[in-house]
């Protein structure tokens, strides 16, 4: 909770300035997943420490959970009709009491239900890091990075639809650039991970050659 609060607030510091004690009433909304995300992240490590555990490997086992965590909490969003998308006439649009909808779109009545469209991708990224685990095997960091390459490409999407109020940079609003930065450090995470594996593996392989040779008396040509 404190994350996602910071991370609100350090994100849209307009909506507090000359009032700092609003800061602290999360009760009128305002917090932010990539916050929850970091502070979990934060206090995982901390407890993996006190009980000697792998908190990257804590943290793999965590992944699907949370997946499927946010798409339980994107519910609220519904509950308090905030953080919906364009207007629609789509037959699934979402209908948006007129004390609630933004300037300028006092007009339309029914809006994208952007909070649904990340609630089912949350259930499917959750979905995808079972199925890979038990397809491929365990490789400690993969599954957490894919969480985060998955959960960050959708997200990415979902912001362009969103209407509701965001700071900007170079036209992208400041969660899609969150978006980009982490999904590519994700990414580079998979593919580093990938490539100290196969390096691991040949490695093992060479000592067991070595191994053989020796209780064989012979050497393999190199």
């Amino acid at each position: 909770v404190i994350g996602a609060r910071l991370y609100h607030v350090i994100t849209d510091p307009e909506l507090f300035r000359g009032q700092w004690l609003r800061v602290f009433a999360i009760w009128e909304g305002g917090l932010g997943i990539w916050g929850a995300v970091a502070g979990g992240a934060i206090a995982t490590v901390i407890t993996a420490r006190k009980r000697n555990l792998d908190a990257v490997t804590l943290m793999d086992a965590m992944a699907p959970a949370v997946a499927v965590a946010q798409a339980i909490g994107r519910w609220g969003n519904w509950v308090n009709q905030e953080v919906f998308g364009r207007p629609t006439t789509l037959p699934w649009g979402l209908e948006i009491s007129l004390n609630h909808r933004p300037a300028g779109y006092e007009r339309f009545a029914t809006f994208q239900p952007t909070f649904l469209y990340e609630s089912f991708w949350c259930l499917a990224v959750a979905g995808l890091l079972i199925s890979v685990e038990r397809r491929y095997g365990i490789v400690r960091g993969r599954t957490l990075a894919l969480y985060i390459a998955l959960y960050t490409f959708g997200r990415f999407w979902f912001e362009l639809l969103r209407i509701d109020h965001a700071n900007r940079i170079l036209g992208l609003r400041v969660n899609s650039w969150v978006s980009v930065i982490v999904f590519s450090g994700a990414v580079l995470w998979i593919i580093g991970s990938r490539s100290r594996r196969e390096t691991s593996e040949r490695e093992q392989d060479a000592v067991v050659a070595d191994s053989d040779d020796a209780d064989t008396g012979q050497r393999t040509p190199r």
